[in-house]
């Protein structure tokens, strides 16, 4: 069969396993009751699984996971067209015309000269479609670089993305060296925090420490999330290798003190996890 009439069929056939789904004859009650309010932590939470396919590097699993986050589409969809707002063929075609609206480099006959050049016409075509549905003229004037950065968005990957629209602006650090000061200035200022006391400052003074560290791997070109998982997955693997340790020897956590702890078995769970290139 032609791949095109398979792939149509295929869609076709999700698009009528939903419709029936919300059916409000032969429904599934739960499915009938959903919004788009109550399918947001769904969604992201199928995103985060899709992430977390890819992270174990399990082929198998981001195909299951990417049908899922799919299926999530398809349901919006099917709630906007239950509603008249559009369908999912309107969706499609969106998508379509925007990629290749954005990409006049690939689809035109634009040539770009550096990769900065085709970003920074990346952001004006955005900025350009954003004016254009603008609804009033007051709109337009409050406008601000920051507001295509979603609230939702989780706070490290929303810091990284403030920041770089801060910087396409020219609110920006010229090299790693001052931010690397700044992080040592925040640094210090959680300490006299901590002695103060005041708990309202220490969660202000960690929260622009954060922040500072953010702005130091958006530096680097390092993806604050991305590095952050890494740092997860490093930290569960040695605590694991620790645990294990602890148990071969009929110990606890309780039978030590962490300073006991992290000089005798987290040094060998590190040692371990070392000969596993992590």
């Amino acid at each position: 069969m032609d791949e095109t009439i398979k792939f149509s069929r295929n869609i076709h056939n999700l698009l009528e396993i939903m419709k029936t789904l919300r059916d409000p004859v032969k429904g599934c009650p739960w499915d009938k009751e959903q919004t788009f309010e109550t399918l947001i932590q769904h969604t992201i939470e199928e995103a985060y699984e899709v992430a977390d396919a890819i992270d174990c590097n399990d082929a198998l699993a981001l195909k299951d996971e990417l049908g899922d986050l799919l299926f999530q589409i398809v349901f919006y969809a099917q709630i906007a067209n239950e509603s008249g707002f559009f369908n999912f063929y309107d969706i499609v075609e969106s998508i379509s015309n925007k990629m290749v609206r954005r990409h006049p480099h690939v689809f035109g006959d634009v040539i770009y000269q550096s990769t900065e050049e085709r970003l920074n016409a990346w952001e004006d075509i955005k900025r350009l479609e954003k004016e254009n549905d603008k609804k009033t003229t007051e709109k337009l004037i409050t406008e601000s670089v920051l507001d295509d950065v979603i609230t939702t968005l989780p706070a490290l990957s929303r810091a990284n993305k403030l920041q770089k629209h801060a910087a396409r602006v020219g609110f920006d650090w010229d090299s790693v060296k001052p931010i690397l000061a700044k992080v040592c200035e925040e640094l210090r200022e959680v300490e006299v925090e901590i002695n103060s006391g005041n708990r309202e400052r220490q969660i202000d003074e960690v929260g622009d420490l954060l922040f500072c560290c953010v702005n130091l791997a958006r530096k680097l070109d390092i993806d604050p999330e991305v590095a952050l998982r890494g740092g997860n997955a490093k930290f569960e693997k040695r605590f694991r290798i620790m645990e294990k340790l602890l148990k071969a020897d009929n110990k606890s956590f309780k039978d030590m003190s962490v300073h006991d702890v992290l000089e005798i078995y987290w040094r060998q769970a590190k040692a371990q996890s070392s000969l596993n290139n992590d």
